[in-house]
């Protein structure tokens, strides 16, 4: 049996998630002789034809030719892998989603009339079926040894399905919602970064989306108490996951 082939795509985005899967130098040294990286610009000029058995897509789609190159990656593709917050939820440029497209282009760019995009800023999912997501902005790497891993054994991946304050709990940090009144998206959002920001007592800013079964309602309400309004709220939950979360927070 031959090594799997591996790909990585990317489309709308800063590229970070890909950085993410480089900084993974020793760890993918553990899984090389299972693996052949096929396709991967970031990493390498070699292009492999496909099939692939395992495709990881950064990225949000965000053009007509991106819609049509997802399809056929989705064709070619065993497994696909959407990871970080851009193929997830569409990412910070999803925020175009609402606003007018135009107005942006022309305040953007010098001469509009070149420029081809669509309306918005997309997910991956909304265009082609995703075996599986990796959340974060960026995606934690030894999440993704865990889930390259999992694919070539054919099992589920182990990533957790807890919050960020089971990780604040771990860490042994203060609540900074508790004890600062501090704005937090904490309670609502997947763990995945080692509670980054409230370990040196800044709020959670939501960068590994909403979690599953986020009770965004009863976070709202607390931090309503704590002195946020309306407008504060809903700019909060615009972020890294934007159109994720604001589907959380307004149903």
């Amino acid at each position: 049996m031959g090594k799997a082939k591996l790909a990585v795509w990317k489309f709308a985005s800063c590229d970070g998630c890909q950085l993410s899967i480089l900084d993974c130098e020793d760890e993918l040294l553990a899984i090389a002789d299972a693996v052949e990286i096929a396709n991967f610009t970031e990493m390498t000029r070699k292009v492999i034809d496909g099939p692939y058995d395992i495709s990881l897509v950064e990225g949000s789609i965000t053009t007509a030719d991106d819609a049509q190159r997802i399809v056929e990656i989705r064709k070619n593709s065993a497994v696909i892998v959407a990871i970080g917050a851009c193929a997830t939820a569409g990412g910070i440029q999803a925020l175009r989603n609402y606003a007018d497209i135009d107005e942006y282009v022309s305040a953007v760019y010098a001469h509009p009339e070149y420029i081809s995009t669509l309306a918005t800023s997309r997910s991956i999912s909304d265009f082609i079926k995703v075996d599986l997501e990796l959340h974060g902005c960026p995606v934690n790497k030894e999440h993704l040894i865990e889930l390259v891993a999992a694919s070539l054994a054919g099992r589920k991946p182990r990533i957790p399905q807890y919050s960020v304050c089971e990780e604040c709990k771990l860490r042994g940090n203060v609540c900074v919602v508790v004890a600062e009144n501090m704005p937090c998206l904490g309670p609502v959002t997947s763990a995945g970064c080692g509670a980054l920001c409230p370990a040196v007592k800044r709020g959670c800013y939501g960068c590994f989306g909403p979690m599953q079964k986020a009770n965004t309602t009863s976070l709202a309400i607390r931090l309503k108490e704590n002195g946020a309004d309306e407008d504060k709220l809903h700019r909060m939950f615009k972020t890294f996951n934007a159109t994720k979360f604001e589907k959380e927070f307004s149903s």
